[in-house]
């Protein structure tokens, strides 16, 4: 008899937002906000999220504090990239194979996440394929959560991931290429997506 995994994603959500002039997270986006959205598609899946917060953190963790399958984790170090944040996040894991994703991807589905978790392989990295190329969320395997924890200073992500062999997964949803940088980026995907969004933040 096997064992069900438990499914487990790390999204990040600790940048500055500098692109955006304002703090892009919390923006409106549909009954709530941009990470509201990209949270509740990983929480219609998976059973866990690792949040990894930095700037305005601490609001972070008040805000989903009473929420049972998030977890918000502090990365002290934030302001040193991205992958400081993967590693935060990654270190706070229990499951094998593991869910990474933006925070500011808003319209990537539930289904997104059922088709990379039973789209092939498990000991590869699973990459959504649409239309232009590859995007977000991506599916790691176990092997990764050791390449991460004991990469040097100056690793990337995409370093860490040239390591691993990669299938891409075709998958019907242009949302994986729909990440919010910019005014301009939000009011696009927002006119993509069918949403009455404005540029306000909490």
């Amino acid at each position: 008899m096997s064992t069900r995994q438990t499914k487990e994603c790390v999204m990040l959500a600790a940048g500055l937002s500098s692109r955006m002039g304002k703090w892009k997270l919390m923006m409106p986006w549909g009954g709530g906000t941009i990470l509201d959205s990209a949270l509740a598609s990983a929480l219609s899946f998976c059973d866990r999220v690792v949040l990894v917060a930095g700037h305005r953190g601490n609001e972070l963790a008040l805000y989903y504090q009473d929420h049972p399958r998030i977890d918000v984790i502090q990365n002290p170090h934030y302001e040193a990239g991205m992958f400081s944040s993967v590693q935060c996040g990654v270190a706070a894991l229990t499951s094998s194979r593991f869910f990474l994703a933006l925070g500011d991807m808003p319209e990537v589905t539930p289904a997104v996440y059922r088709t990379l978790w039973f789209g092939g392989n498990q000991d590869v990295c699973l990459i959504p394929g649409h239309d232009r190329g590859k995007g977000h969320p991506i599916l790691l395997p176990q092997r990764a959560k050791a390449l991460i924890a004991h990469a040097p200073e100056s690793t990337t992500l995409k370093d860490v991931i040239n390591q691993i062999e990669t299938h891409v997964v075709s998958v019907g949803e242009q949302g994986i290429h729909w990440d919010v940088d910019t005014p301009a980026q939000y009011s696009q995907v927002a006119q993509w997506s069918g949403r009455a969004c404005t540029m306000t933040s909490k």
